[in-house]
């Protein structure tokens, strides 16, 4: 069969292609319902990465954000009409000491391989994860990725960190730092939760945490046990500096905000105070299912995800998508969930 793939061809502009999926290949078919668009999405989309990378990666279909209804399965995993969440890392090996994200030979869609912009998704089935009843919101699900990345970085916090967790900060007021955010509230509900960024009102958002405090009034004594730095770009050096000064000795300073550039670090003040810096990128099958699992466990979850849904378009073709993706250039906060109709 002939599928429909809506690819960037170059910086704002989306064409349709048509790929031809073997039906006797095994795979399994997907109809994307609904994607939400991610800051990395929108790197490629106003052509913000380097001109050698755009020419190596582009045309690719954008989004590594998404869910959908299976169409067919051969093997009978799932069926017709069951809804998933589609998993964008696509590993072809596995290790005893790296999880799937980090293998280098891993795929991931919106990067190395083609995004979910598609008439029709191919995959397999150890890349979909069952959306439960209890999760009944689309528009929120859409965004399950970018919440399992944070999940991630808190599982793996968990196994490095050591036990005191009295104090626990993050630095950024976006949605990154509120997913961070939102999942330690749930994780460590006796921590104090302080959440640092440079935006009062988008601040207010963090009703969930026990304080908030602004960037640039920091109390010279305020100290925490360990520290999230959820910013990234060109501020990443500045935030990861305050961190630094915040946090007691051997602390873990978890890092999760993406910059194009190397950021300058001050390794004398990380050996002084014995620190440990912990990279995270991306997420795995294990992940998502954690995540789900807790969502319905912790209700909540769920209803303070909903605040950060953002503008939701109806997309039916080419000028949609262009809508969709200028309109998420101009948000100050939330996401951006695309309802797939094509």
């Amino acid at each position: 069969m002939f599928n429909t793939v809506f690819q960037l061809v170059r910086p704002r502009q989306f064409e349709s292609v048509f790929h031809e999926i073997d039906l006797e290949g095994g795979g399994i078919l997907v109809k994307p319902t609904y994607l939400s668009i991610c800051n990395a999405d929108q790197r490629y989309y106003q052509g913000k990465r380097s001109r050698d990378i755009l020419k190596q990666k582009l045309p690719m279909a954008l989004i590594h954000e998404g869910i959908g209804r299976v169409l067919y399965d051969p093997d009978g995993n799932f069926q017709p009409g069951e809804k998933v969440v589609m998993i964008p890392n696509v590993p072809s090996e596995s290790s005893p000491v790296a999880a799937e994200n980090y293998l280098r030979s891993s795929k991931f869609r919106g990067s190395s391989m083609d995004g979910f912009m598609q008439e029709c998704v191919e995959t397999r089935a150890d890349r979909l994860v069952r959306i439960p009843p209890e999760m009944d919101n689309d528009e929120v699900a859409a965004f399950t990725e970018m919440v399992s990345v944070c999940y991630h970085c808190l599982q793996r916090f968990d196994r490095t960190a050591h036990e005191k967790r009295d104090t626990l900060g993050v630095w950024g007021d976006g949605n990154m730092g509120y997913f961070t955010s939102l999942l330690l509230r749930v994780l460590y509900p006796k921590a104090r939760l302080i959440v640092f960024g440079v935006d009062n009102e988008k601040l207010n958002n963090f009703s969930f945490a026990d304080d908030i405090c602004n960037v640039s009034e920091i109390p010279a004594d305020l100290l925490v046990d360990h520290s999230f730095e959820c910013v990234g770009g060109g501020a990443s050096a500045q935030v990861i500096a305050q961190m630094i000064d915040h946090i007691q000795p051997e602390g873990t300073m978890a890092i999760l905000g993406v910059s194009e550039d190397p950021v300058p670090v001050n390794t004398r003040m990380i050996l002084e105070k014995g620190l440990r810096m912990l990279g995270t990128s991306r997420s795995g099958r294990t992940d998502f299912e954690g995540l789900i699992g807790l969502c319905v466990s912790h209700p909540n979850i769920t209803r303070y995800l909903e605040k950060m849904v953002g503008a939701v378009v109806r997309v039916q073709g080419v000028k949609d998508m262009t809508a969709a993706f200028d309109m998420d250039i101009r948000k100050e906060m939330g996401k951006t969930v695309m309802e797939w109709n094509v």
